[in-house]
């Protein structure tokens, strides 16, 4: 399941939208903060407790490195991370530095899903299913080559299982896996802060947002 996960989210997410095309940007948008809320109760809930079990008094730095890390691969991204995409109408190529740093992100993401069960697997996947939902949805309306979005999908999905399996198999790694954790919990951090708060017009609160927020939260308590 940790492998399965993560990259039938994105599947699903290219398939809905390729097949469905969803236009109500409300729906998705709530859909998206509830993968944000239930992606940061995983991180405070279970992973920043396991990091600092480790007794390692850099363990904060590293978590303040992933947050850098993770503006830096905005800087390319552009934020398609959290479900904002920006670009030509007409595109005759995959938008390589969107590519790049999105796959980055994806497969540090798998690094700590081997070590902890199910529940991190099912966070990743959440929030990866809106994001393929956006990106399949952006590209279509921009003209992609249809082989060139599968292209591009595919390999997004492969990375966060390729990022497990590095992680579970490779000794160096393993070695490194309660610094690399701490730096996936800053990425995770930023992210999931970001979805919360960016969710919904005019960065608003209202009753589903909050009741989506809270849905998450809970789900992420009784995994």
């Amino acid at each position: 399941m940790n492998y399965l996960l993560p990259l039938l989210s994105v599947l699903l997410g290219y398939c809905i939208a390729s097949v469905l095309k969803p236009k109500n940007k409300t729906n998705l948008k709530l859909l998206l903060a509830f993968s944000g809320s239930f992606l940061l109760s995983l991180t405070v809930m279970h992973l920043l407790p396991d990091v600092y079990e480790s007794k390692n008094e850099a363990i904060g730095i590293f978590i303040m490195l992933g947050i850098l890390f993770q503006i830096l691969l905005e800087f390319f991204s552009k934020g398609a991370e959290h479900g904002h995409v920006h670009g030509k109408e007409n595109m005759t190529h995959i938008p390589w530095l969107l590519f790049i740093s999105l796959c980055i992100h994806a497969f540090l993401e798998g690094f700590p899903v081997g070590h902890h069960q199910d529940n991190l697997a099912i966070g990743i996947a959440i929030h990866h299913l809106p994001i393929a939902i956006i990106l399949t949805t952006f590209f279509i309306n921009s003209k992609l080559n249809s082989k060139a979005i599968f292209a591009f999908m595919i390999t997004f999905a492969v990375m966060t299982p390729l990022g497990t399996f590095v992680s579970d198999y490779s000794p160096i790694f393993n070695q490194y896996t309660t610094q690399i954790t701490a730096v996936v919990i800053g990425i995770l951090f930023h992210i999931s802060s970001t979805i919360i708060f960016e969710s919904s017009e005019g960065h608003k609160f209202n009753i589903a947002k909050v009741s989506m927020i809270l849905l998450g939260i809970l789900l992420a308590y009784f995994l």
